[in-house]
């Protein structure tokens, strides 16, 4: 095999990767919304009861049940839910941050584009003229002053 069909094998295989990763993304993000949606309160006590039935059907304190060890596996596997969600909540927190990160980029273009045409247009009325003050008598303009529209007094 020659380099070039290496390298295109190569190039396909990371295609691969790509899209089905993805594709578990997607997957991981409908199966936690499921999951969310699935543990309403009927289910929970439900399980719970069950739980604490099958706990008590067992009989303590034999040789088939120890309470430490199921105690420390259900300690264990709630400890890797806990987990699993966190990592999930973080990758969602980065995707809304660079989502909110593209959007004030897109107001802040967006601000450019309004403000540059209204720069670029000139001001059709001069600005406003400031009174005088009618208490001051008037007096003659400095020659400054009378090459100019406005008086600085």
């Amino acid at each position: 095999m020659n380099f070039e069909a290496l390298r295109r094998r190569v190039k396909r295989a990371e295609q691969v990767v790509s899209i089905r990763v993805d594709e578990t993304q997607c997957n991981w993000f409908t199966l936690s919304q499921v999951w969310r949606a699935g543990w309403t309160p009927l289910r929970i006590i439900t399980v719970g009861l069950a739980g604490g039935f099958l706990a008590g059907k067992l009989e303590p304190g034999t040789a088939r049940f120890h309470g430490a060890r199921w105690l420390q596996m259900i300690g264990s596997v709630s400890n890797l839910m806990a987990s699993a969600q966190a990592a999930f909540a973080s990758m969602q927190a980065s995707e809304a941050a660079d989502t909110a990160e593209q959007a004030a980029d897109k107001v802040d273009e967006a601000a450019d584009e309004v403000a540059s045409p209204a720069a670029a247009a000139p001001q059709a009325t001069p600005p406003p003229a400031q009174p005088r003050p009618a208490a001051a008598p008037f007096q003659q303009p400095q020659p400054a002053e009378a090459a100019t529209d406005l008086s600085e007094r």
